[in-house]
């Protein structure tokens, strides 16, 4: 019997093993499927510290909510997955929402939002041995490259491994690259055309083979400048959603920015997380609906 988000805690106690029996019997589906197109739902903020959104700073932080927006975005038509670090694809596991869908386990959460060490993007999360254990479907992680911090050679060279690995298993790797810099002591990305084209152009050549690389990009803040962009790249790419404000009018604006670059012949689909789980109107069946229309 599939347990309730509620008794969690306790199957999680009593039954360690129950994560692993659900791993295993879990129905597994391709990468793209009928649609030819991928909609993935994301939640792996959490685990950088990052439980924001707009101006609700712990918004995130309820696990037992988290959870219950992403059954119902999972449940909506034209959802293709999630993408989520190790504890909450567990909890779904256990809940049973990941049947035929596809599951990305992110894999580098080291760079805690707010932290000195903020651009230390370590691989604190999936391993790919953890990926293809847990017979997930794909990985995913970020790079963020500081043109005055040597640190990013680093963390460079820790992502073009990561590829190798992930090559190795034949599981793609959605690699999420920015140029970034400290502003006032925080770190902030630059979505510039020039800075995403850059971004582009350094993610796409690391490792041994490109052949199972994806890319994750935002939409430039010139969103006619995207098609540019994408013409640094011949790897599939999917839009990163952001966070696209507190309003309903800002989501609008969003709405139409994804609109216009899902028409790219790169762009393969969206991964969109908190603008989803939590919109301004809190209608989250409603705002997924509308993103997979996009599509």
């Amino acid at each position: 019997m599939t347990p309730r988000i509620s008794d969690l805690t306790t199957l999680r106690a009593r039954r360690p093993g129950a994560v692993a029996e659900a791993a295993a019997r879990r129905t597994r589906r391709p990468l793209i499927g009928d649609s030819g197109r991928l909609m993935i739902v994301a939640a792996d903020h959490p685990a950088r510290g990052a439980l924001a959104v707009g101006d609700r700073q712990l918004a995130m932080a309820n696990r037992l909510d988290l959870l219950e927006r992403l059954v119902l975005a999972l449940s909506r038509p034209g959802v293709d997955g999630v993408l989520a670090t190790a504890d909450i694809l567990e909890d779904l596991l256990l809940l049973g929402a990941l049947e035929g869908k596809v599951v990305m386990g992110s894999m580098n959460r080291g760079g805690i939002a707010g932290a000195s060490f903020e651009m230390d993007d370590r691989f604190t999360g999936h391993r790919p041995q953890d990926l293809v254990r847990l017979r997930f479907d794909a990985g995913k992680l970020l790079l963020r490259i500081d043109y005055d911090d040597p640190g990013s050679l680093t963390t460079m060279e820790a992502t073009a491994r990561a590829v190798d690995a992930m090559a190795e298993r034949e599981l793609p790797v959605f690699v999420e690259p920015f140029l970034s810099s400290r502003i006032d002591g925080r770190v902030r990305n630059d979505l510039s055309p020039e800075a995403v084209t850059r971004s582009v152009a350094i993610a796409s050549g690391l490792g041994g083979t490109s052949a199972y690389t994806w890319l994750k990009l935002p939409v430039t803040d010139d969103p006619d400048a995207m098609a540019r962009v994408c013409e640094t790249t011949t790897l599939p790419t999917v839009l990163l959603g952001g966070d696209v404000g507190s309003t309903v009018g800002e989501q609008e604006a969003a709405y139409e920015k994804w609109r216009k670059a899902l028409r790219l012949p790169t762009v393969q689909g969206l991964v969109v997380g908190r603008s989803l789980l939590y919109p301004a109107d809190g209608d989250v069946a409603a705002a997924v609906d509308t993103a997979v229309g996009l599509l």
